[in-house]
């Protein structure tokens, strides 16, 4: 026998211990692993709901599901996919009159960070190995469900143990075999709320997102938000945290992390007089770690202008 070959199949076997230190040590608050396989009921859900326009024009995972529902591909020699969550929650100060607001995940860039750490994981647990965070090749929160990072909530979130949805996914496609962690055994039982509280209905088909009604989707759609979902905006200037702000699994994270100071280099709230003034490629230079349709400024300050308006009627 070639033992070149026969090395080159040998199994490099982390057990769920090892990964799990390895992972603390890097500062990642929740990791699983799953083999790299399939997601063959996945695929077709996203296929199902993108006959049904239930995507409106996102892309994203929902775009190629032939690739982004096949871990399997995206490495050769792919065994497992490690799955990772770092949590984003911070305390919010009080909004300054006139100043608009950003979805908690955006204050700062936690994925750059969590791209960072899984990364490292991958030089650590040895072999080849490829980062997705944030990419549109992979279904992060399929393979975040599969090893047990976390269930699908009703509001098509990631819902963790211990951090709720605030967390932020990657995912680590490594050619090195790891013990698989199993599924959690969760779901939202006969909860609601998430759907009650939608001001717009995106969630009336629990675990069913249409975008079409979802205000986060028309903050950074290429088409201007409906007049009649304009109100319900408020002050947010880009994304929305409604369905996360009310859901019962996120209101542990508060004791969590007491006592956590706001970082230096987050932004919860923006001027909204700065953000109108600016020169659009400069708006759109300093907030590259959002997506904004075409890369075009003028978008974002589209949304200050309805959440100027918004305020301005408040105060009315």
């Amino acid at each position: 026998m070639d033992t070149d070959c026969a090395h080159a199949r040998q199994t490099i076997r982390v057990r769920v211990g090892d990964l799990e230190a390895l992972a603390a040590e890097l500062g990642i608050d929740v990791v699983g692993a799953a083999p790299a396989a399939a997601y063959e009921a996945t695929e077709r859900h996203i296929l199902e709901r993108k006959a049904r326009g239930l995507f409106a024009d996102m892309k994203f995972t929902m775009a190629r599901p032939e690739e982004s529902c096949h871990p399997e591909t995206l490495l050769a020699g792919a065994r497992t996919v490690v799955s990772a969550a770092l949590c984003y929650w911070l305390p919010e100060p009080e909004r300054p009159a006139g100043h608009g607001r950003l979805p908690r995940y955006a204050w700062f860039d936690a994925y750059a960070e969590l791209r960072e750490k899984l990364d490292e994981l991958g030089r650590r647990l040895g072999g080849s190995y490829r980062v997705l965070v944030d990419a549109n090749q992979h279904v992060d929160r399929e393979g975040a469900a599969r090893s047990g990072v976390g269930f699908y909530g009703k509001n098509t979130m990631l819902i963790t143990r211990r951090f709720g949805s605030w967390v932020v996914l990657g995912t680590l496609v490594t050619a090195v075999e790891l013990e698989p962690t199993p599924p959690l055994d969760l779901d939202c039982g006969e909860c609601r709320i998430c759907v009650e509280a939608c001001p717009t209905g995106a969630l009336d088909e629990p675990g069913t997102l249409d975008a079409t009604r979802c205000l986060s989707y028309w903050t950074q759609s290429r088409e201007p938000p409906p007049e009649e979902y304009r109100e319900h905006l408020g002050a947010q200037v880009y994304g929305c945290d409604i369905c996360q702000d009310v859901c019962p699994w996120n209101r542990g994270v508060e004791r969590r992390r007491a006592g956590m100071p706001l970082r230096a280099d987050a932004e919860p709230h923006v001027s909204l007089a700065d953000w109108l003034g600016a020169d659009p490629a400069e708006l759109r230079r300093r907030y590259e770690r959002l997506y904004v349709p075409r890369n075009d400024g003028r978008r974002l300050q589209l949304n200050a202008r309805i959440a100027a308006a918004n305020e301005a009627r408040a105060q009315a």
